[in-house]
């Protein structure tokens, strides 16, 4: 038969107009940057390289300087709440922190409420059901709160409502509130929010999110840290003028009772 036998290793023919845009399509993408771009190219990885390293190189003023977790005379303390009551508007206790005056941890514990929880404010508190199921009931960490913070300074934000949480009271002179600190106060006279504070005061940015007690005790106690001549300087001052004006109303009594005798004594005598 006159049939030709076909080669195997023989390659077909392309479209000639296939090979021509393949062509160009080849040409575009081989296209050598210009020297222009290439350094603009370079100039914009080590800026990026630069920015990054510079980030990495900044340590965060959060972190512990010190590794000594003892119990010290000054301690920050931050409560996470939870809700309770039938529409969980009610605030309970939920978790406890305690720092150091270097910002280390000396009790951490998450506590279950006697009441039941409804909303465990997790977008805020970051608490979870699991974080409760093994928690400590409430009177063991308020006995165990209780016995840390007593006879020392208590530095934290809003304190008020920690120490209602926890069904605690404090000496007043003993407590180094960020919330009322004077020059922490905004122009109206009103207190800023932690977060805030941080920014503002010690670069730093925190509650992004979920809350952290660790940080947030942390930068309650670097603010105090950062202004205690200074606070110390006002408290003592303000003390000192409450003493003045005690005795003040102290001499004055006994005038006032010494007049009022003399005269209850002429209006007996007429």
């Amino acid at each position: 038969m006159g049939s030709e036998v076909k080669n195997p290793n023989k390659k077909p023919q392309l479209n000639p107009n296939w090979a021509q845009l393949r062509q160009k399509l080849n040409c575009h993408s081989s296209k050598p940057k210009s020297d222009a771009e290439t350094l603009q190219s370079v100039l914009g990885k080590r800026k990026e390289r630069s920015n990054a390293e510079s980030d990495d190189s900044q340590p965060n003023p959060l972190t512990p300087t010190s590794s000594d977790c003892s119990v010290t005379d000054t301690i920050a303390m931050d409560c996470e709440m939870v809700g309770v009551s039938p529409l969980g508007n009610k605030s309970a206790l939920g978790r406890v922190t305690l720092v150091n005056k270097w910002g280390n941890v000396i009790y951490d514990e998450y506590v279950r409420p006697v009441d039941r929880v409804v909303d465990f404010r997790t977008k805020i508190s970051g608490i979870r059901p699991q974080h409760l199921r093994k928690a400590k009931e409430f009177r063991v960490v308020q006995k165990k709160a209780a016995e840390l913070i007593k006879g020392r300074i208590l530095v934290g934000h809003a304190l008020r409502n920690d120490l209602k949480a926890l069904l605690l009271t404090h000496s007043k002179k003993d407590l180094r509130d960020t919330s009322e600190y004077q020059p922490f106060l905004n122009k109206e006279g009103r207190s800023k929010a932690l977060r805030h504070l941080s920014a503002e005061f010690l670069g730093v940015k925190i509650q992004n999110g979920e809350h952290c007690p660790i940080e947030d005790a942390r930068a309650a106690m670097l603010l105090y840290q950062r202004n205690k001549k200074e606070w110390e300087k006002s408290n003592k001052d303000f003390a000192r003028l409450k003493e003045k004006q005690k005795k003040r109303k102290q001499k004055k009594r006994p005038k006032e009772i010494e007049t009022l005798s003399s005269n209850n004594g002429t209006a007996a005598v007429s």
